[in-house]
């Protein structure tokens, strides 16, 4: 049995709760921007003063409307500033957010609400009160008492309602909590059954920040410091960048409308971003058609080519004197564009999530935009693992974070302690039991390895291993990110459990595929070309260079083409993109056993 545990390096905090960053700013530098909002006329600064006076206000009117402390508040809207003012007010108030995605369905949001018995609801505006109604309608949320929408003034109207609280009230009530407080319940994305609640403490996002900030000082603590946040703020992936901004005051702003992601990036011009491995897969796949669109489809490929060599001669201590010329062309041409399109100041991204792939980590490097890839949960606050700056390996998630032990089982899966680790789900003791076996070790449900330096790298899912008719076990992640690396294709999932071979089901990308029809001269429908031999030819490639990364017993050797898209609103993905196999397989069941007809 594989263990390995970095020593920890800083002083956690064993009283306070994370109120006290934003209170301490206001102290210590009123005038200091904390965030910058998208307004109709631009980017307007908010200062730490002012955060801390509108989010004390806020808790106020909290406070004045019977919210108690340790009453769960439902926070739902996209990602923009009232979602973070917000959840400090609900914190201020010594209350629980319970986030959910703006993109739940009705039963979702019923289900969340009749679990966590919320006290009150924030929703951003007509949209999700519509579905929260519904959500009532149908028996659930007997214990809400207050729906605020934010669209209709929530801020204004709970800050008038708190006018007659003292402050002196509201600071008993925000320093009557420590680190052991529960600070949010974040419900899994539910890949796999109804979601649970993971109960996260004010200690464990401090731990968490303790850590990961002093260990990446060079995005938080640089002169100018700032990211963009456009992920979903439900997720704790974007989460924890949040408070950890707000502790280490980079400026933090939000995109919520990927219509407006470009010019958003363009105007804020964040010195690092995070994003899942699928946005960087858009990211590079759109770059590559539109530059084949503009026949320059080969210059685009020389010049991925060349950029993944710099970043694989850089491990190796030498670049070649060629490569580094050919980079030197290339870097006016194509990649200076790229690092354009991610707002110009960009130099460092956070990945998570998800495996990014090694071939896309050494290629965003080697236009330089380094991808620090990290590991976790939402039961463990956010990483585990992280690449750094200085300390990194592409093509795994980097070594545990300080004060953080990994240790791999013996069937392989990946174990973890820590004090960023969860203490169990919100009341369902029998799933916290499942969770954690002897000495306190979280069982992650990964299957993974840990090298001699302690870097560690995920293989795949425990319970998503296929094992073939030949006993042959196969972890189907290998294949399936690199086939998403292909600009045609936008999802693929491998199936063959119980089978004689492995096979697969792939998607189509609809905005790549238009600039593909064109060069081909086909027409634009998927639903005509599925049998095209020109289509049939590219993904077979897509296949064949997937291939290369397993054996033979492993690989991919029958595959269809399906017409439609998997989407978060059709139910195949959760709302971090993460596929439903379980769905995919109840759908398609058809489609895969004429995989293995003939």
């Amino acid at each position: 049995m594989r263990e390995f545990a970095t020593p920890l390096p800083v002083e956690i905090a064993a009283t306070g709760n994370l109120t006290d960053d934003v209170v301490d700013h206001a102290h210590q530098a009123p005038d200091a921007v904390l965030f910058s909002r998208r307004t109709a006329h631009g980017w307007s600064d908010v200062t730490a003063a002012e955060f801390v006076a509108e989010a004390s206000a806020v808790a106020k009117g909290l406070m004045a409307a019977g919210v108690e402390a340790g009453d769960r508040v439902l926070l739902i809207a996209k990602t923009r500033y009232e979602w973070t003012l917000f959840d400090y007010a609900i914190w201020f108030a010594g209350a629980v957010t319970v986030p959910v995605y703006e993109t739940s369905s009705a039963e979702q949001i019923g289900w969340i609400l009749q679990d966590s018995r919320a006290k009150a609801v924030v929703a951003e505006g007509s949209e999700l009160l519509a579905r929260l109604r519904q959500a009532r309608d149908s028996g659930s949320g007997s214990d809400l008492n207050h729906v605020w929408s934010i669209d209709d003034n929530a801020v204004g109207i709970l800050s008038r309602l708190g006018d007659d609280i003292a402050d002196e009230v509201l600071e008993e009530r925000r320093r009557s909590f420590g680190p052991s407080a529960l600070a949010t319940i974040i419900y899994t994305s539910g890949t796999t059954g109804r979601p649970k609640g993971c109960q996260l403490t004010h200690g464990n996002f401090m731990f968490e920040l303790g850590v990961a900030t002093h260990e990446l000082d060079v995005l938080f603590k640089t002169d100018g410091a700032s990211t963009l946040l456009f992920l979903p703020l439900a997720h704790v992936f974007a989460r924890i960048i949040q408070v950890g901004a707000i502790k280490q005051r980079v400026r933090l702003g939000h995109s919520h409308d990927i219509k407006t992601l470009l010019s958003d990036l363009e105007d804020f011009r964040p010195t690092f971003i995070l994003a899942v491995p699928r946005v960087f897969e858009k990211v590079f796949n759109t770059a590559s058609q539109r530059a084949t669109a503009d026949g320059r489809g080969h210059i685009f490929d020389r010049a991925a080519q060349v950029a993944i060599a710099h970043s694989r001669a850089q491990d190796k201590g030498r670049i070649p004197l060629r490569v580094r010329a050919q980079h030197s062309v290339f870097d006016k041409l194509v990649y200076a564009k790229l690092r354009t399109a991610l707002g110009g100041a960009c130099t460092y991204a956070v990945s998570g999530g998800a495996p990014l792939g090694e071939r896309l980590g050494h290629f965003y490097r080697g236009i330089g935009v380094t991808v620090l890839e990290g590991y976790g949960l939402t039961e463990t606050t956010g990483a585990l693992t992280v690449n750094l700056p200085d300390t990194q390996k592409i093509g795994t998630v980097g070594r545990p974070l300080p004060g953080t032990t990994v240790r791999v089982a013996d069937d392989g899966e990946l174990l973890f302690r820590g004090g960023q680790v969860f203490g169990g789900y919100w009341d369902n003791e029998p799933a916290t039991a499942e969770a954690f076996v002897d000495g306190g070790w979280l069982r992650t449900g990964d299957v993974g390895e840990v090298d001699d330096e302690g870097f560690v790298k995920v293989t795949g899912r425990k319970k998503e291993i296929l094992v073939t008719a030949g006993g042959k076990n196969v972890a189907p992640a290998v294949l399936e990110d690199r086939l998403r690396a292909h600009p045609l294709i936008d999802q693929c999932m491998v199936v063959g459990d119980g089978q004689p071979f492995i096979a697969a089901l792939i998607t189509l990308d609809r905005e790549s595929f238009p600039a593909w029809a064109d060069s081909h001269s086909k027409p634009h429908s998927i639903g005509k070309n599925l049998e095209d031999p020109d289509l049939v030819a590219e993904i077979q490639a897509a296949v064949d260079e997937a291939n290369n990364a397993v054996s033979k017993a492993e690989a991919i050797r029958k595959f269809t083409i399906l017409p439609d898209e998997w989407t978060e609103e059709s139910g195949q993905l959760t709302p971090s993109l993460k596929l439903k196999r379980n769905v995919v397989m109840r759908e398609f069941r058809q489609d895969v056993e004429d995989l293995y007809l003939s």
